[in-house]
């Protein structure tokens, strides 16, 4: 049976149709979602893809947050549905309270954009299996507002937890505390990251193929769950 993947298109989103083409590369079937429709369609899983949802207006994904599908991304993903939140999607998981802290402004207050080194530090999620922990891996970067922050009590929560999946090597791109560059949830099933893996599916236009994993990743356990 194929997995059915899910890509919700908010207002403003730009990545929308390269996340749906990452998924079907991964073998799986990318299904659209709109903002508007409270009805996941029967998919497996969510992407919440990159962006301007809204134009960024308020706090970037502070409106995104009360778009209708959320409402049922929010009880699907507290069930156990895998879900990944791509930079713009990132921002809507914390705003949504899936995952905790918030993205800020860049600290050198320029939007950047250039091919991002990375280190894999949990393969045990849903979205990095496909991985090994330490692994090194390179995708693309833009945003403007990437800084991930947090209390103290927070990122050292996050750190014994081993709820740090990626950060950034090479030096740090946007301020992001203790170099972060992805989170999950306690249950490994939800995943942000500020860098675009689906920008690095195919040799052709991507610095790599390094972000095929995160959508192999999803699909092999969804089809052995």
């Amino acid at each position: 049976m194929t997995t059915r993947i899910g890509v919700v298109t908010f207002p403003g989103s730009l990545d929308d149709s390269d996340a749906r083409r990452a998924i079907g590369l991964a073998g799986g079937d990318p299904v659209a979602l709109w903002h508007r429709d409270k009805d996941l369609h029967q998919v497996d899983a969510v992407v919440l893809p990159g962006g301007f949802s809204y134009g960024d207006y308020l706090r970037c994904g502070a409106i995104a947050r009360f778009s209708p599908v959320m409402a049922t991304v929010l009880e699907q993903a507290k069930a156990g549905m895998p879900v990944l939140g791509i930079c713009n999607g990132f921002q809507v998981l914390c705003e949504s309270h899936l995952l905790p802290g918030a993205l800020t402004r860049n600290d050198h207050l320029h939007f950047v954009c250039r091919d991002q080194r990375l280190r894999v530090e949990s393969a045990d999620t849903a979205w990095t299996s496909d991985y090994e922990r330490g692994q090194e891996i390179t995708v693309p970067l833009k945003n403007g507002e990437g800084g991930y922050v947090a209390d103290e009590r927070t990122l050292d929560e996050l750190e014994a937890e081993g709820r740090v999946a990626f950060r950034y090597l090479g030096g740090n791109p946007n301020g992001s505390r203790r170099d972060i560059a992805g989170i999950t949830n306690e249950a490994g099933n939800v995943v942000g990251l500020m860098p675009h893996p689906e920008h690095a599916v195919e040799a052709l236009t991507g610095p790599t193929t390094d972000g095929l994993g995160f959508f192999t990743s999803a699909v092999k356990k969804l089809v052995t769950s």
